[in-house]
């Protein structure tokens, strides 16, 4: 299925689904792994507000997955048998050319050779694409997905619980949280995805590290923000001008 065909199906289930939380559980973190998360995050957003519960420290879409391509595929790259050592911020948005991997501020650093680095930034962006050609068309990457959404979740409960230090990326509202403002300012989009640090009431500060990205990182993070526009507004334009019902 194209993104396009996820959003025809996914919006209005995010839509039911938030506007459930909005009436039943208006204080939840909401984590929104549903297809496109660009669109469907501020689907989302606009249900709580709809409802006067919303909360841009509560809401996040999860892209924890584009983390764990990063480190894996980086990992083959530099020949490091362990990706989980590998610390690479991965920022923008979750499909595509959207995702921005910010390899040159990977830690410990690496060096990837540059005939090697176009090459792996499409892998990191296009990964999905892989693994539906291996499954022949007939699944999607799901047991990663699985994955990214356990150690996403488990990031939110530990700061939820009071454990210190727990920064992962997420794609967040740029407003209502501490260290957004800059990032906004920066993007001019809505929605980014940045390292978020968890606490107990969910987002306790976004880090800006967009400064630090070099000048080939720059350029893929025009293309995401150009791409972005779009899929924030069609999201947006769902629940403000909502389709008529068949």
């Amino acid at each position: 299925m194209t993104r396009d065909d996820l959003f025809k199906i996914n919006a209005g289930i995010v839509r039911d689904l938030v506007t459930g939380v909005a009436q039943y559980a208006p204080d939840a973190f909401v984590l929104i792994i549903s297809n496109p998360v660009n669109s469907t995050v501020p689907i989302a957003a606009e249900v709580l507000k709809k409802h006067n519960v919303f909360n841009p420290k509560k809401l996040f879409g999860v892209t924890t997955l584009d983390v764990v391509r990063a480190q894996t595929f980086t990992a083959a790259v530099v020949g490091e048998s362990d990706p989980t050592k590998l610390n690479i911020p991965v920022v923008g948005g979750h499909s595509g050319d959207t995702i921005v991997p910010l390899l040159s501020l990977t830690k410990p650093k690496v060096e990837i050779p540059a005939d090697k680095l176009d090459d792996l930034v499409k892998r990191i962006q296009f990964g999905g694409d892989e693994v539906v050609q291996a499954k022949d068309g007939l699944g999607s990457a799901t047991l990663s997905m699985a994955q990214a959404g356990f150690r996403f979740a488990e990031a939110v409960l530990k700061g939820a619980a009071g454990e210190k230090g727990i920064i992962e990326p997420a794609y967040i509202y740029l407003d209502g949280i501490d260290g957004t403002s800059d990032i906004k300012r920066e993007v001019g989009v809505a929605f980014f995805s940045v390292p978020v640090e968890f606490g107990p009431e969910g987002a306790a500060k976004a880090y800006n590290i967009l400064p630090e990205a070099n000048d080939y990182e720059k350029k893929l993070l025009k293309v995401s923000i150009d791409g972005l526009y779009g899929n924030i507004a069609k999201g947006e334009e769902f629940i403000v001008n909502p389709p008529p019902a068949k």
